[in-house]
Formats: structure tokens, C-alpha cells, sequence
């Protein structure tokens, strides 16, 4: 039906010496790439994620979600409280008390070689290489002249000590210890590989747990923060690809398409008004290469 009145008004366009009306036509009914016969998204109907609407068909798809951390000054205030007397002006300065002023610096480090024939955690320590990259990860980052706010951790054994090098190099700088930016399986990846098939529960539980870490960790600064902050993440490769995903605004289920070195830097910038920007993803140019592993 939405084709047959589409063509009516292609018609009447042509009639009228308009031609650019017969391709307006042509695009309605299904949005671009999406055929009679093609699948329906991963995410569709009332169990899909809030995250996840943008992902469906339709004409948002694709736009950017300003609020995607619930931290617009009007998402934080309760607009029916307003007072009738003061009215817009009270709205103003409310709001304004709420606008976030500073830029945070989210530099994501992902761990060291480690031991992967260790049967537990702990026994999945740095290898000597592991530890040699981490020596120059901690240059790398003390060489930036930057003065570091924290440095939270994932509890993991090959990340708690990758900190414990890093950390010789920034003196003084607090560090935080976290069980949610443990490595696991964030959500299946699209396209699927086949050397890497976790089980159902495991990315039920696993996601559940590292969306927390991106909702807790990444969103733009408090509005009483009135300076820049920089602060460092240590954790893992998978954990780092989703929360790259997610802050990007991009589909989640590519994060596996991305590949990230033992040590490197992924540094993000979370702007007041929430723009969000990559400055390097996986960055390892500071290593020899004779020094650079993905395992």
C-alpha cells in the first residue's frame, strides 16, 4: 500500500517536471538494505534492551542520542515541581546547577601477556615479556606529562599486577580494584566466529556485568567536577571493545571486529554535553615490535 501511494505521488510529481520524486519513491517502505526476505534485527520486540532501539529499522536509526547516559541537566531535575511564580527562570538556573562543565579523559589499558595455561586465575600471572610491556606502558603514560586523577582495576590477577608496574611510574595516584571490569563475554558477536563459542549463560551473566561497568564508569563529568580529569582503566580486551562499542554509539555485537595488543592505550574523551571522541584505539607505537603481542 505504501509503495502503491508512493508511485501515485511519483506521478504527480513527474507531471508537475519533477523527477527527483521517482527515487524519493523507490526508498519508501523498507528501510534501506532491509528486503522482503531479510532476517529482522538481534534486538527486536518488547525484551530488547533500551540501549539497543537505535539498532531497529526505522528513522532514528542512526542519529545520536545526546542523553545516552541519563545525564542531561533536564533528565535530572523533576519539571513538574517547578514553581509558578518563577517559572522558565527557575528551570534555567536549576538547569544550569545540573550542566556538567569539565571533560573527562578515559584512558583504557588492557593487560600484559599473562600465562594462558594457568588452570586458575591466580595462576594466570605476567610472563616475563608481560612484564617488560607493562614497564613501557607505564613510560608511555608517565611520559605524557599528564597528571593522572586514579586508576581503577579489574580484580583479575593479570591486571592487578600490569597495574602494579604502571603504577611505579605515576607515584601517588589512588587505585581502585573492581570486580566489574573482570574479562568475560560482553554479548555475542555478529558476525559469530567459530573458534569462540561461549555459552548462553555465560554472556547472560557476563553482559549483565560489564553493561554495569560501562553505565558506573562512562558517562560525562559530574556538574559539581570543575576540572579535567584523567583516568585510567585497567582491564581487558573485551571488555575495553564493548565499552568502545557502547560510548561510540555504535552496535554492540561488533565488538570482536576490533583487535587490541597486550598493554596498549584505547583513550576516550567524554565531552560536558556528552559527545563522546576515539583519540586512539589499541595505540602500541610506543612498544618495539618485537615487544607487541595480542594473546
Amino acid at each position: 500500500m505504501a509503495f502503491r501511494q508512493a508511485l501515485k505521488l511519483a506521478v504527480c510529481g513527474l507531471a508537475g517536471g519533477s523527477a527527483a520524486v521517482l527515487f524519493s519513491a523507490v526508498a519508501v517502505g523498507k528501510p534501506r538494505g532491509m528486503g522482503a526476505g531479510d532476517p529482522e534485527p538481534r534486538w527486536a520486540g518488547p525484551e530488547a534492551p533500551a540501549w539497543a532501539e537505535r539498532l531497529r529499522p526505522g528513522p532514528c536509526n542512526g542519529v545520536w542520542d545526546s542523553n545516552w547516559d541519563k545525564r542531561e541537566p533536564r533528565s535530572l531535575i523533576n519539571l513538574r515541581k517547578r514553581s509558578v511564580e518563577t517559572g522558565e527562570e527557575e528551570i534555567a538556573t536549576k538547569l544550569d546547577n545540573f550542566k556538567a562543565r569539565a571533560t573527562r579523559h578515559i584512558f583504557l589499558i588492557r593487560h600484559s601477556q599473562y600465562n594462558s595455561d594457568g588452570c586458575l586465575d591466580k595462576d594466570r600471572t605476567l610472563t616475563e615479556l608481560g612484564r617488560e610491556q607493562a614497564e613501557l606502558t607505564g613510560c608511555r603514560l608517565a611520559s605524557l606529562g599528564i597528571k593522572f586523577d586514579k586508576i581503577v582495576h579489574s580484580s583479575m590477577t593479570r591486571a592487578i599486577e600490569t597495574t602494579d608496574i604502571i603504577s611505579k611510574y605515576l607515584p601517588g595516584v589512588n587505585r581502585i580494584s573492581t570486580d566489574l571490569l573482570r574479562e568475560g563475554a560482553p554479548i555475542e558477536p555478529d558476525p559469530p566466529v567459530s573458534e569462540w563459542k561461549p555459552e548462553a549463560r555465560q554472556y547472560y551473566e557476563d553482559g549483565a556485568r560489564i553493561e554495569a561497568a560501562f553505565r558506573n564508569f562512562i558517562h560525562r563529568a559530574d556538574a559539581k567536577q570543575e576540572e579535567d580529569s584523567y583516568e585510567i582503566f585497567v582491564c581487558h580486551a573485551n571488555v575495553i571493545r564493548y565499552i568502545v562499542c557502547r560510548a561510540l554509539q555504535f552496535p554492540p555485537e561488533g565488538w570482536l571486529r576490533m583487535s587490541l595488543n597486550n598493554g596498549s592505550i584505547t583513550h576516550l574523551v567524554i565531552r560536558p554535553s556528552g559527545r563522546v571522541a576515539l583519540r586512539t584505539l589499541g595505540d602500541s607505537g610506543f612498544m618495539p615490535p618485537e615487544k607487541i603481542t595480542r594473546t
